[in-house]
């Protein structure tokens, strides 16, 4: 090893390629990740194919309300929950609980959905 500066004959031969080099202790092995080319023409850095099978939580909110406890337990079948936002009013749109859009709910063969109607460029 160096000692305050001065190599050994046995660095300077190594250094040089003469020497025995040390023994690897580990082994890397580097990946290359394919790069995609998209309708604009550019690669894309990563492989997207990665990220598209991540399962995402979506959560539309039709509105919120605050109740005291007392009124909680007198809730049942048929009641009847005032909701801060007006009928027709968008609904909320979040992805992992971010805020990530807004919409209004449609009905489809008796199903609900929602009509994206505004993404969100920054949060609301």
């Amino acid at each position: 090893m160096m000692d305050k500066g001065n190599l050994t004959q046995e660095e300077i031969d190594i250094l040089l390629g003469k020497g025995q080099q040390p023994e690897e202790k580990a082994s890397f092995r580097f990946t290359e990740f394919s790069t995609e080319t998209n309708e604009q023409g550019s690669e894309d850095s990563l492989n997207m194919g990665l990220l598209l099978d991540i399962p995402l939580e979506i959560v539309v909110e039709l509105g919120r309300t605050k109740k005291k406890i007392s009124e909680v337990l007198e809730l049942t079948s048929g009641s009847i929950l005032d909701l801060e936002k007006m009928a027709g009013e968008p609904v909320d749109v979040y992805v992992n609980n971010k805020l990530v859009a807004k919409g209004e709910v449609v009905v489809i063969d008796e199903h609900f959905g929602v009509r994206i109607t505004e993404i969100a460029s920054t949060p609301f």
